[in-house]
């Protein structure tokens, strides 16, 4: 199956651990010298005055178990973002 990068950012990313949806896709790291992708960037999410509302996750390729056409199952132990809950 061959997909571009670009349809990453508009699948759900999905975590097998808890079942929470992570986030969108907004960046890939490649090793430039293999050429093979190393791991995906979730957003943030909104920047106010250029500060990130919360941290990137970077998910390491090792931890990306499968590709779909609408999701993506990963394999994350502790992926809470800070505030993801709230009081």
């Amino acid at each position: 199956m061959l997909f571009r990068i670009s349809d990453l950012g508009r699948r759900d990313i999905i975590n097998l651990v808890d079942g929470m949806k992570l986030g969108p896709v907004s960046d890939v790291y490649i090793d430039l010298e293999t050429g093979k992708v190393t791991s995906l960037v979730l957003s943030g999410g909104r920047k106010y005055f250029g500060l990130a509302a919360r941290r990137d996750l970077v998910i390491p390729w090792d931890q990306i178990k499968k590709i779909g056409v609408d999701t993506v199952l990963v394999e994350i132990e502790n992926a809470i973002r800070p505030d993801s809950h709230k009081s």
